[in-house]
């Protein structure tokens, strides 16, 4: 009997143990569902919409294009069917050969009480004439005041008898993904429309330089294209850009354009009718690990300078082979973020940039040119006379089969008439060097940030990185001009 008295002797205290327990369990969930409860009853979205609708405006363009001609009919000469064709065409022609009027449907929204309104610059871009419908189902014509492809961003100005009920933006780096969003705008033309969604990605970049997008599951169809996408508190952290799908329709993956991107971007069109980006004058390439390890860096980060063309940073000291560490006070870590940096910034200011060249940190001060000037302009590449070598023709190397430029190599490849280097004739198909990408018809300008002039100044470049316990070599390769670092590892 003894075993027993002792099992029971336990067996209430934990019994007791339980039901408390499980009395704590229950009057926590009783605590938290009443909370939600409310919440859930007062979650919706109408108060938010109701706020915002006004100010988010349908935009409708116009444009008169020439007529379509439609497939031609052929018949041979002679044949019984010329008479029917010259007939068929003669009647339709009159009509078909006639300019007629396209439109299209997009959307926009307010940004300020006298008439400035924001949409995508595709919406817009060739038309005619365009007009704005507002929530109330009133109608103006609008101009536009400035555009930018760039970032597919269009400022267009009404005129209107009262002020006009605007949005505002907000801070879209404090968007975070899992946040709630409102899209608004004319989805396949079907008037005004609200979808809602979270923030399921951010920092997206879809093909442009300076792309930022917030990816969200809210619902963006066609025609919503230029309309915002709002946080909970309704203020614009997005436009509404792009969708990814293999249908055309949504599948829960939009775009919209970061709204401190749209900010900078608009009020430049509002001051110059056009953007004004900072321009450094560098060409530049992402630090892989292979590179890094071949130039002796710690990490692989920051934007790997290619080539430097007359321009601001040339005029600062600033010379291919060198690493961009750090811009106007902010680490780079690689070339995206270099571009928007140095978009970002003022046309005309004096920045620090910070490089490593030759293992030694230098600091550069840039006066900023304006990138819209510029983008025309064609590199130039300084070369200066190298003197003959006696090395070898021919030899292989690294997987390369390489010959000293000849005047007719380089008439042959494209090359400047005095620019120095080797030139590849064929690539190991199963070498490190052809799967990264090296081809036939490129030309080695530098082995070690050294120029080479000849197959002895690359061995020489080979046994001093060897000598000194690097793994690889960095080579700089030019493609029809356009330069880049490649790091080959040394190892047979």
């Amino acid at each position: 009997m003894q075993p027993s008295a002792v099992s029971m002797s336990f067996t209430r205290p934990i019994t007791q143990q339980m039901r408390l327990l499980l009395l704590a369990v229950l009057t926590l969930v009783f605590m938290l569902v009443q909370p939600l409860s409310a919440w859930a009853q007062q979650s919706s979205l109408a108060p938010l919409a109701e706020q915002i609708s006004p100010s988010v405006v349908n935009i409708t363009t116009s444009t008169v294009v020439a007529g379509r001609t439609g497939p031609q009919g052929i018949a041979p000469e002679g044949s019984p069917f010329e008479d029917f064709f010259r007939e068929f065409q003669e009647r339709n022609n009159g009509d078909g050969e006639r300019p007629r009027r396209s439109s299209a449907l997009g959307s926009g929204f307010v940004i300020s009480e006298d008439g400035f309104v924001v949409t995508n610059n595709h919406v817009i871009d060739g038309a005619d004439e365009i007009l704005i419908e507002f929530f109330n189902g009133e109608e103006l014509k609008a101009e536009v005041i400035g555009t930018d492809p760039n970032t597919d961003i269009a400022l267009l100005k009404v005129e209107a008898d009262t002020a006009l009920p605007f949005v505002s933006f907000g801070d879209s780096d404090l968007a975070r993904v899992g946040d709630w969003v409102v899209a608004m705008g004319n989805p396949l033309g079907q008037g005004f429309s609200v979808s809602a969604g979270i923030v399921s990605a951010r920092n997206r970049a879809l093909s442009g330089t300076y792309d930022d997008y917030i990816q969200t599951d809210a619902a963006i169809n066609r025609g919503n294209s230029g309309g915002p996408l709002f946080n909970m508190d309704g203020d614009v952290i997005g436009v509404n850009t792009a969708i990814l799908s293999p249908n055309g329709g949504s599948i829960g993956i939009g775009f919209s354009m970061a709204s401190n991107v749209v900010t900078r971007v608009v009020d430049q069109l509002k001051e110059f009718g056009e953007t004004r980006r900072g321009w450094l004058g560098v060409r530049i390439q992402d630090v892989t690990e292979d590179v890094a390890e071949a130039m002796g860096l710690a990490a692989a980060t920051g934007a790997l300078v290619t080539d430097v063309p007359e321009g601001p940073a040339m005029e600062a000291g600033m010379e291919a082979g060198d690493v961009i560490m750090s811009f106007a006070g902010n680490e780079v870590a690689d070339t995206r973020g270099l571009v928007r940096s140095v978009g970002n910034s003022p046309v005309g200011e004096t920045v620090r940039v910070v490089v490593m060249r030759d293992g030694k940190s230098v600091t550069l001060k840039v006066t900023l040119g304006r990138r819209e000037e510029a983008e025309g302009a064609v590199p130039a590449v300084a070369a200066g006379p190298e003197e003959e070598d006696e090395s070898p023709v021919t030899k292989e190397l690294m997987g390369l089969t390489l010959t000293s430029l000849t005047d007719e190599l380089r008439e042959e490849l494209g090359a400047e008439a005095d620019m120095p280097g080797l030139a590849v004739t064929a690539v190991d198909e199963a070498s490190e060097a052809f799967e990264k990408g090296l081809r036939a018809g490129d030309i080695i300008t530098e082995a070690g940030q050294q120029k080479v002039t000849s197959i002895s100044d690359l061995e020489k470049r080979v046994e001093a990185a060897e000598e000194a316990g690097r793994k690889s070599l960095l080579l700089l390769v030019r493609r029809a001009g356009d330069p880049r670092f490649v790091a080959l590892s040394l190892a047979e």
